[in-house]
């Protein structure tokens, strides 16, 4: 049976808008709007959507870098009772020792590693968090720590401006897992590589994740890299999860209209002619202002009048499948119809 390292209830995020000659606050960016997903110990899950959906900043509001504005965030720790990550200050998440078990790896390794600090410092810093060991020891952690990420004793006296970006991504990794986490959010690792080492990056992360138990929360646009590593996919569209599923599942049975737009547009160099593609009209709608009922409805192509009044609920439709859409049960047979696409590799 799986067990949940993480539990999102109704997870909001709304950052405030000043105006007027008082700078009262007029509005607010709506950039989580009630997020509700599970998070299974040992998984990958994939967060895929279009840039502002939210997908970075559900991963930032579960560890708290972000402080969520409503709903909850359980954390189920192997050895204590759950806690509400969304409730906690930083200093109380320290002092009950869980901070060190909820890692970030950040996009871009050039700006999240300090240019000051060997990297024997770099690595160093969240071991002593943890432990007190004699300089001998701790060198000893630090290079074996390196070794696991495919690096060395030889670049421990350097800086990080002297490396590559898959180097740098590596020292990153490094520094996430010298803390002892259980939980990493990865915010688009590879996005900023070229693909020979991006592929070197998803191996080693896929490696690391079964030899130490890890469970990741794995941020990106690019569903091939997606369908690559993780085990589980979560859709997000304006702030709101739309469709959860394994990742086998999602390919091959998606069952919102935006899945599908997405699929569509993934070029498939095994087939010769231009493969048929849903485009999407018009822009997505403005996080300030919403659409109310479904929030895709503007942009759905099989809208109905009931998707404009009432919004979906993210129901179970069997085999780990949930779906946020009023015509679930149809989709399949209006994208074969409409668009001539029976399926997706």
């Amino acid at each position: 049976m799986k067990k949940k390292i993480i539990e999102l209830k109704g997870l909001e995020k709304h950052y405030p808008v000043f105006g007027g000659v008082l700078k009262r606050q007029v509005n607010s960016v709506k950039a989580l709007d009630g997020i509700d997903l599970d998070i299974y110990r040992g998984e990958c899950l994939g967060v895929v959507g279009e840039s502002g959906c939210g997908k970075t900043t559900t991963g930032k509001a579960i560890i708290n870098l972000h402080a969520p504005t409503g709903g909850e965030a359980i954390y189920y720790p192997e050895d204590g009772d759950p806690m509400d990550l969304a409730k906690m200050s930083n200093r109380q998440m320290k002092n009950a020792g869980i901070r060190s078990r909820l890692q970030m790896v950040f996009q871009d390794p050039t700006t999240s590693l300090n240019p000051r600090m060997l990297i024997k410092h770099i690595i160093a810093e969240p071991i002593k968090e943890q432990e007190k060991l004699s300089a001998r020891e701790l060198e000893k952690k630090i290079v074996s720590i390196l070794e696991m990420v495919g690096l060395s004793r030889m670049h421990l006296m350097r800086y990080p401006h002297e490396f590559s970006g898959g180097q740098r991504q590596r020292i990153a990794v490094a520094r996430a897992i010298a803390a002892s986490p259980e939980f990493i959010v990865l915010d688009e690792p590879t996005s900023a590589l070229d693909v020979s080492v991006q592929a070197q990056i998803l191996n080693l992360l896929d490696k690391l994740r079964k030899e130490l138990n890890l469970t990741y929360l794995f941020v990106t646009h690019h569903l091939l890299v997606v369908k690559y590593i993780s085990t589980r996919i979560a859709v997000m569209y304006l702030g709101k999860c739309i469709e959860t599923c394994p990742t086998d599942e999602l390919f091959s049975n998606p069952l919102h209209p935006y899945t599908h737009a997405l699929l569509s547009g993934i070029p498939n160099p095994e087939v010769a002619a231009e493969p048929n593609r849903i485009v999407l009209e018009g822009d997505v709608p403005s996080p300030l202002n919403p659409p109310s009922g479904c929030r895709f409805h503007t942009r759905c192509p099989f809208c109905i009048d009931v998707c404009s009044r009432e919004e979906p609920v993210l129901l179970d439709v069997g085999n780990d499948h949930k779906v946020a859409c009023h015509r679930q049960d149809v989709v399949k047979e209006l994208v074969k119809e409409k668009f001539g696409i029976e399926g997706y590799f």
